[in-house]
């Protein structure tokens, strides 16, 4: 079988720009997440009790999640109908426009019940972009690197959401150095306005970004589908429930980490900042801690470095939480390690994993749907949750309960997945070299 060649600067620019594109996602999705758990409730939310609030400021935070497997049926129909690279131009310039739009949206104070009715449908645009960039991001990278190295490369990309987290920490930080009451003014918007900047960068990588090699060729020869997402359901049902199950301990940690983490300080006596801070270094530690477990997921298998992630996050949670409660900065630090390691093994090798569950006409659809519909049952209402259980029972241990018990669940799940044989290999040519190239087998396999 013929080898596809890809140029090193195809490759290069594949994990580039699919790299920024899920840092400034994630960094738009999850600057929402921090402010709706620290400023929301009052700004948008001001007529309820406090707690209620807060509550009713988290839910918006969870419309995203719905709007995310709708995302994926529409991204991922167009990502393998037409194309990796013109359907995540379209995801970026969704995100950035809803997220903007966020930033100068007027208060309840300005227009009343109108304004969490126009928070929450801007909400839901952004959980509708992410739902199909960053699994089109993940499949850029994939489809144009080595077998040997898949892992590797598609963790780089997910390293986007520490470093779209990293950022918008640091932003959230600079923002609540100024008093509250400018912050409640007019200081909540800066992040969301500094979105545009950031995405007319990455716009500008990302339209110099060339098709993936393996639809390219699958275009060419007729191998696409009509309507893969039906494919999908309808050929890979069972793979796609247990792919969405198996995601539910690894979006439950992240957002429980990143987003009820802050609200769940307040409650313990720790300020904002040291939190915030707590959580830049967490970045800092998956940065580098993913990219490794995805080498290594190339080298021992992705799927045991896949399942060993989930065991971890599984216990973690008995060992955050308690951590958490000492208020000793090194003990702190030391709980969210624990927290994230097993994240981090868990999502370094996922961006490989799941789209080898699919043949590649059908990747996008059947990782954007599993993925996302995992985020919507695993993400989606876990810091709504976790903050009723903590008001309900002034305890942390219902909430390391509910993580564990995603952890069994998402486990179980895991052990009946199995990833496809790779198609044909992928050699690097010079630059500018064609990059012509036989069809993969799975690709072969479904047009027959």
């Amino acid at each position: 079988m013929n080898p596809v060649l890809v140029s090193e600067g195809q490759r290069r620019r594949a994990v580039l720009s699919s790299l920024i594109g899920n840092s400034i996602e994630f960094y738009e999705f999850l600057i929402y997440g921090s402010f709706s758990s620290l400023y929301f409730g009052r700004l948008f939310f001001p007529s309820f009790a406090p707690t209620t609030g807060t509550l009713l400021s988290l839910s918006t935070f969870a419309v995203a999640f719905v709007g995310r497997p709708l995302g994926a049926l529409v991204f991922g129909h167009f990502g393998d109908r037409l194309g990796r690279k013109s359907t995540l131009v379209t995801t970026l310039t969704v995100m950035g426009g809803a997220t903007v739009l966020i930033g100068l949206l007027p208060t309840y104070r300005s227009i009343g019940v109108a304004a969490p009715v126009l928070l929450t449908v801007l909400r839901f645009v952004q959980g509708c972009s992410l739902g199909g960039e960053s699994s089109g991001g993940f499949l850029m990278a994939l489809e144009s690197a080595q077998p040997n190295r898949r892992g590797f490369l598609t963790a780089v990309v997910g390293t986007g959401n520490a470093w779209g987290l990293l950022l918008a920490n640091g932003v959230l930080l600079l923002v609540t150095l100024l008093p509250e009451r400018q912050v409640l003014a007019w200081g909540w918007r800066l992040p969301f306005l500094f979105s545009a900047v950031l995405v007319a960068f990455a716009l500008r990588v990302r339209l110099r970004l060339a098709e993936t090699p393996e639809f390219e060729r699958a275009r060419s020869e007729g191998a696409v589908r009509t309507v893969p997402a039906f494919a999908v359901l309808s050929r890979h049902g069972l793979v796609t429930l247990c792919a969405s199950l198996s995601a539910l301990p690894m979006f439950l940690v992240f957002y429980l980490g990143s987003v009820f983490s802050l609200k769940y300080a307040s409650t313990i006596g720790v300020s904002g900042s040291r939190m915030l801070t707590l959580l830049a270094g967490s970045c800092v530690f998956l940065i580098f801690a993913m990219p490794f477990f995805g080498r290594l997921g190339d080298r021992r298998g992705r799927k045991a470095v896949f399942v060993g992630g989930i065991v971890v996050m599984t216990v973690a949670p008995f060992v955050w939480f308690p951590l958490l409660g000492t208020g000793s900065f090194p003990l702190m630090a030391l709980g969210f390690l624990a927290l994230f390691a097993g994240f981090a093994a868990n999502y370094g090798v996922q961006g490989a994993f799941y789209p080898q569950l699919f043949p590649t006409t059908l990747r996008y659809s059947g990782m954007a749907i599993s993925y996302n519909v995992g985020g919507l049952l695993g993400g989606a209402v876990s810091p709504l949750i976790a903050t009723s259980l903590l008001s309900t029972y002034d305890s942390w241990t219902p909430i390391a309960l509910y993580m564990a018990a995603a952890g069994v669940i998402g486990l179980v799940a895991s052990l009946f997945l199995r990833e496809r044989p790779a198609g044909s290999p992928v050699q690097f040519s010079p630059a500018g070299a064609p990059a012509d190239a036989a069809v993969p087998s799975d690709v072969a396999t479904a047009r027959s």
